[in-house]
């Protein structure tokens, strides 16, 4: 039996495992909805809310400079990016999302995505509790 007073980075490894490991099915959906490889996804969902230079941009996405530089020049050949150079800073180019990039941005995550089936397992108590948790969680 589980102690009976977990902490808190004990209780966010479960969510997250939950969570990471259930995603794969959806995932594929959104890749073979796309024609995108994921990371491509995860670079344009970065870039829904603002322009970013690549180095920004690897950062965001969790990937080093090399892999967002190859990403972005997909991206671009694509039509999904645009690198322009940034008012601000003439020496620095920002990478933006095109309306291209965004169609195909709704439509990965327009992708269903049910619940796995051990969260439809749930009996409603549990479901309604679990809800209520992460509600006064959310960001």
């Amino acid at each position: 039996m589980p102690d009976d007073n977990p902490t808190p980075d004990e209780v966010w490894a479960l969510l997250t495992r939950v969570v990471m490991y259930s995603r794969d099915p959806w995932r594929r959906a959104a890749v073979e909805r796309t024609g995108l490889p994921f990371s491509r996804i995860r670079v344009l969902r970065r870039l829904r809310a603002a322009p970013m230079t690549v180095k920004e941009l690897a950062h965001a996405a969790a990937i080093d400079a090399p892999a967002a530089t190859v990403a972005v020049n997909d991206l671009e050949e694509q039509g999904y990016v645009v690198r322009e150079v940034d008012p601000t800073n003439r020496r620095k180019k920002l990478v933006s999302i095109t309306t291209a990039g965004r169609a195909v941005l709704a439509k990965a995550l327009a992708t269903p995505d049910p619940a796995p089936d051990s969260v439809t397992a749930l009996p409603a108590d549990d479901l309604r509790a679990l809800r209520d948790i992460l509600s006064r969680i959310e960001h």
